[in-house]
This record gives C-alpha cells, sequence and structure tokens, in this order.
C-alpha cells in the first residue's frame, strides 16, 4: 500500500511519499493497443475495451480527457428562466453552479467560496441579490465578484486593507448556450463553439436557419423527465447512433419506422454521428397538431434526424418537436438521462388546447426511452467477461456508433 510517512527532524515535519507511488497514467489501467485498435478500419476494428466500462480509475482519467477538455452539456436554460435562479451540478466530483444574472445571461462557476473552500450552494434556489456562503458569509453577486467579507479586519471591520477582494472572486468556467443546452469547457483548451458546433448547423440548415432555432419553446407541463440508469454514459450514446436494434428493441416504433427508412449521420470532423428517418409522421390528435418550423425543406416534410452531439447530448430534431436528452455520469455504472421537450412556439409548448397531444408525445418517448434501457443496461454487464474483447462491428450497420468509439479514442491518446 502507498503510504505518505513523516519525520521529525530539528524541529519541523517532513512529509515524503512512498517510493512506490506513481501518477496513475492510462496505460497502467489499459492496454494502450487496445485502444489504438478502436482506430482500424470498421471491418477489422475492435471497440473500447471493458476497462472503459467497468474501471474507476479510467473514468477520473475520463473526466478530465473527455468532458473536461471538451465541449460537455451540463443542463438547459430553461431550468433557470428567472434572474437569480441558481442550480447546483456535480460533473463527476467537481462542484459547479450555474446562475442567471440580471442581464438574463447564464453564468457556470465553480462552485466553491475562495474563503475557505465550502460548497457554496447544495440546492437550487432563487437568490434575492448574492450568493452567501453559509459558512462565514463572505457573499458574490451574480457576476461572481467578492462584494461582501463580514468582520474580514476583526468584528464589525468588514473591510481590510490587506485583503483584494478583486483576487477572490468566483472563478469562472467557459460556457455556452445553443438550442436551450449549457455547455462548458472546464479546461478552457477546446476549440471555438462556433466552430464546434458548425458543422452540425450547416447540416440542418436545410430544416431549421439561425432565426428557428430561436423559436423553439420549454415545456412546461410535459417537458422534462429522467431515468437513473445501472450503465456506463457511452453506452446511451452508442445505442442512440444506430438504427440496427429497432427490430428486436423497438418492434412496435419499427412497425411504423422500419429500419429500411432509416440512414446513417456521419461527421467529419468526427463531432457528432446519429441516424434519420424518412417516415415520421406528426403526432395528431382530432384535428390539431403542433405548430411546425416555417423554413423546413417541403421535400423532407417527414425526415427527422437524431444525432449523438459528443460527448454526452442526444438530440432529436422533427418538423414539429426538439428534444435533448442529455446524460450525467454518475459513476462508472450509473447514469442520470434528463430528457427536455421542446415546442416551436408558446401555443404548441404550454397551450392548453394541445396539453393531451404533449401528454402523448412525452410518454412517447419515454416508452422508447425505457426500452432502450434494458438493452444498455444488460452491456453494462455484458462488459465484466474477461474474454469480450471490446466487440466488433457491421461494417454496414455500426458505423454511426465506430465513429463514437473512435471519437473517445482519439481523446484519450
Amino acid at each position: 500500500m502507498n503510504e505518505i510517512c513523516c519525520s521529525k527532524i530539528g524541529g519541523m515535519i517532513i512529509f515524503f511519499v512512498d517510493q512506490n507511488y506513481k501518477k496513475t497514467i492510462l496505460s497502467d489501467i489499459l492496454d494502450i493497443k487496445k485502444i489504438k485498435a478502436v482506430d482500424k478500419p470498421i471491418e477489422v476494428a475492435n471497440g473500447l475495451p471493458n476497462e472503459c466500462y467497468t474501471n474507476k480509475e479510467y473514468l477520473a482519467y475520463e473526466k478530465d480527457k473527455v468532458f473536461g477538455d471538451n465541449w460537455t452539456a451540463i443542463g438547459v436554460g430553461s431550468s433557470i428562466p428567472n434572474p437569480g435562479d441558481a442550480k447546483p451540478y456535480n460533473l463527476l466530483g467537481t462542484p459547479l453552479v450555474l446562475i442567471r444574472d440580471k442581464n438574463m445571461e447564464i453564468r457556470v462557476f465553480h462552485n466553491v467560496c475562495s474563503h475557505r473552500g465550502f460548497k457554496l450552494l447544495e440546492k437550487s434556489c432563487t437568490l434575492k441579490n448574492v450568493l452567501r456562503c453559509p459558512y462565514h458569509s463572505w457573499s458574490y453577486d451574480f457576476n461572481g465578484n467578492l462584494i461582501a467579507t463580514p468582520h474580514i479586519g476583526g468584528l464589525n471591520k468588514h473591510q481590510s486593507e490587506k485583503f483584494d477582494k478583486g483576487r477572490s472572486n468566483l472563478k469562472q468556467i467557459k460556457s455556452k448556450i445553443w438550442m436551450d443546452i449549457i455547455f462548458v469547457n472546464i479546461n478552457s483548451n477546446a476549440i471555438n463553439f462556433e466552430e464546434y458546433i458548425k458543422p452540425l448547423e450547416q447540416r440542418w440548415s436545410k430544416f431549421i436557419t439561425k432565426k428557428d432555432q430561436e423559436l423553439i419553446v420549454h415545456s412546461d407541463d410535459y417537458g422534462y423527465f429522467n431515468l437513473d440508469v445501472k450503465c456506463n454514459w457511452k453506452f446511451a450514446i452508442e445505442n442512440y447512433c444506430e438504427s440496427y436494434h429497432l427490430p428486436t428493441i423497438h418492434p412496435e416504433l419499427n412497425k411504423v419506422s422500419n429500419i429500411n427508412d432509416h440512414y446513417h449521420i456521419q461527421s467529419l470532423p468526427n463531432r457528432f454521428a446519429g441516424q434519420g428517418s424518412k417516415k415520421y409522421e406528426q403526432p395528431i390528435k382530432g384535428n390539431k397538431k403542433f405548430d411546425t418550423f416555417p423554413n423546413w425543406d417541403k421535400n423532407m416534410l417527414k425526415n427527422s434526424e437524431y444525432i449523438a452531439l459528443f460527448p454526452n447530448v442526444m438530440i432529436g430534431l422533427h418538423i414539429d418537436h426538439f428534444y435533448v436528452f442529455w446524460l450525467e455520469p454518475l459513476a462508472i455504472n450509473k447514469t442520470k438521462e434528463h430528457m427536455q421537450m421542446y415546442y416551436i412556439g408558446n401555443d404548441s409548448a404550454n397551450g392548453d388546447e394541445l396539453k393531451e397531444l404533449r401528454k402523448k408525445n412525452s410518454r412517447f418517448w419515454k416508452g422508447v426511452m425505457l426500452e432502450d434501457i434494458s438493452a444498455i443496461e444488460r452491456m453494462q454487464e455484458g462488459r465484466n467477461s474477461p474474454v469480450y474483447n471490446g466487440g466488433n462491428f457491421s461494417p454496414v450497420m455500426d458505423q454511426p456508433t465506430h465513429q463514437f468509439h473512435k471519437w473517445v479514442a482519439s481523446n484519450l491518446i
């Protein structure tokens, strides 16, 4: 066992680390050759090795290289709609806090007081004017500036010439909002967000314009559900990318949107992958339908697309609704799935006349996701097999999933 030892020399206590200790690197966790095998042509490639789904030390490595170095989804703006709305979030142990400021901008900070490292916010709330630390009442405005330091210079002395408040503001995290999704780049080293999202926006320009993006409205009644899943987060992405499983996992869905009606979606540069359908039918109740995007290509009225935007957000784009399905990794074998539903305009999103139709649509998608859970949880169990080689791919049916594996591998080495 590695130990930290100490000895006393001349009145000083000196700490040293056992010589057997060393910082964990990826090659300590898995065979790098297995990661390199992922990038081979799909006919001979293997998928990510078991350790990427079962090893806790690997998850710590992935936290930095996959989530910290990239644009990662941590929520949606509609969950904090008003000035002062604040929400804590934990990204694999890193405490964050989301705040909507008085100019209606969303800011993301490290959820830690600069004084003694106290976690500032424990649960969602609406702040009046400041974010106050419960420990010593140091307080920050919604821009993260330290504005109050009670008794810092002694009892009833709230200022000190020896202390510069400007050096102790909250540490803000690089963030962007796109289609209501809140993205962060914790390590501040990802490419510019506009460059990151550009390939997807270009692809979807035949369906929606930049102006159309502003038309989506979150549904307040049937606009959200979450699911706890006993598996690694990556399985949800892998499953979402392909339609190969439609006949077996979604037999009822396959009757109306057959596997033959689906097509692959792959992006170069490799930032997203997924599938599309040519047979989407708008939900209808009586003669009522949801409003639609106004600039949708008239030759593609029945197209819908389902894209995994790496690392952890899945999106469904339809002519009459839009959903964001984002993943919160909790542990190597635990994930919380968050589903957010949007419609075009407030009448469709929140109007009384279409409430039952929204309820029907939400139930439909929840049913589909529950069917997927049965599959991805059994894949987690299968990864405990010592003889499994990371998996092989169908050269035809698994191309989008292989793209995701390659993306993860490229971030690891």
